[in-house]
């Protein structure tokens, strides 16, 4: 019997069904899942450069944990770096919501090198009921009355913050002040003004003076949700690095550093790559982050650098893999990890379709899968999922053999929704939402 805080319906699901000898266009599969921060408004991005915008439903028809489609734009497009002869992909990286302020919505979207600032708002649309006149018929002069026929959804870039990441942006973070935000690439954090959009400060820089003796990269970068002058960076080694931007210009001397000591004994070739972390965010009360990195999620207490309080393992049953995983680069997959919004629980994503909830409290977790088949209704509770091996022969549906794992279905981006226990999961180029 699955736990009652563990427990997940399915509310509803986007994008086409992948069927026999139908293939997924590239620019189709979703990149990026962020909600606002009230989550009434849901952002995808994906590969083909554009973001998708859902509102939730509102009407009291339905489900209130269902999402409506409310608009699409293109962000980025396809650029070519003529001076180091480079293709910039328009693949969306990330998308932050800025706090609302008015009937406008600002967002922040980031592909390798651009990012941009975009309003999102509904204007009206106005004309003359009368319509075009023929002039010839004109005896008098008559000032056209305009009404308000409908309101259109427009979406505008405000401003491009470019050319200040020598290498590929990995994340964005919005301060806590909402005036400031930090852009992380593969050596360096720079600081920037969403007023200034011409120049951005450099926070951290780990480019060694010559590049023979770089042995570790930035993967990750966020803002504490609270303290406007903390932010934290993780690295390819599995160390995150804590700062504090009042001791000094350029945070290369970090306040804090957390790392987890290797077991000798447990190294191999694979050991440096599964131990790079992909993602690390902060609880909502700030007092604790987790890490993710290949095989595991960690949760770490910012006042204990020595080790992770708690560690929970996602997909161990891939260790004897390992050397497949590495041939088909799946190994380099950067999976993302969110927080509950009471803190009490983290999601990680896996292959399959997997998803894992863990509960924080209990140490107890449920394996999920994102599918569309088998669902009963639009409150189709999800069966637990275990995975078996050897020699174990299947015996239910819930159970799925680790040969049998599909690892072009992956689920890399999550998000939990602020208010609400309503999960959004990109598999590919399906959007799932399922509530609890």
């Amino acid at each position: 019997m699955t736990h009652p805080s563990l427990t997940w319906n399915f509310s509803q699901v986007f994008g086409d069904k992948a069927g026999e000898g139908v293939e997924i266009a590239e620019a189709d599969i979703i990149s990026a899942v962020e909600f606002n921060h009230d989550g009434e408004f849901l952002a995808t991005g994906d590969k083909g450069g554009r973001v998708v915008l859902f509102e939730r439903n509102n009407t009291g028809v339905g489900s209130d944990a269902e999402f409506r489609f409310f608009t699409e734009f293109q962000s980025h497009e396809p650029e070519f770096d003529y001076l180091k002869s480079l293709e910039i992909e328009e693949k969306i990286n990330q998308i932050k919501w800025l706090p609302r302020r008015n009937q406008a919505h600002f967002l922040i979207t980031t592909n390798d090198k651009t990012i941009k600032l975009w309003k999102v708002n509904k204007r009206a649309q106005y004309s003359d009921p009368a319509g075009p006149v023929d002039p010839s018929s004109v005896t008098s002069i008559r000032v056209p009355a305009l009404s308000k026929q409908e309101y259109r959804t427009e979406a505008r870039v405000k401003r491009v913050f470019a050319n200040a990441h020598a290498y590929h942006i990995n994340s964005i973070s919005i301060n806590s002040d909402d005036e400031t935000f930090i852009s992380a690439d593969d050596l360096r954090v720079n600081l920037w003004n969403l007023a200034v959009n011409d120049q951005s400060f450099n926070i951290v820089d780990i480019k060694p003076t010559t590049m023979e003796d770089l042995t570790e990269v930035i993967t990750a970068a966020r803002f504490h949700p609270q303290h406007c002058n903390v932010f934290m960076y993780s690295s390819s080694k599995g160390a995150i690095k804590l700062c504090d931007m009042r001791a000094a210009a350029l945070c290369d001397n970090h306040a804090k550093a957390f790392e987890e000591p290797q077991d000798p004994a447990s190294k191999s070739f694979f050991s440096e790559i599964i131990a790079s972390t992909s993602d690390v965010q902060f609880s909502n009360n700030g007092r604790y982050f987790l890490s993710r990195d290949y095989l595991t999620i960690k949760i770490w207490d910012t006042h204990m650098e020595s080790r992770p309080v708690q560690t929970f393992s996602v997909h161990d049953h891939l260790r004897p893999k390992l050397c497949d995983l590495y041939e088909n680069d799946c190994i380099f997959d950067k999976f993302d990890a969110c927080w509950s919004r009471d803190d009490k629980q983290v999601l990680a994503g896996s292959y399959h379709n997997l998803f894992r909830v863990y509960d924080l409290a209990s140490a107890k977790n449920v394996c999920l899968e994102a599918s569309r088949d088998n669902i009963i209704g639009p409150t189709h509770t999800l069966q637990p999922v275990s995975i078996i091996s050897g020699s174990t022969q299947r015996t239910s549906r819930e159970q799925i053999h680790v040969e049998d794992i599909d690892f072009n279905l992956k689920i890399l981006h999550a998000a939990w929704h602020p208010q609400r226990n309503i999960l959004a999961l990109a598999a590919t180029n399906n959007l799932y939402l399922y509530h609890r």
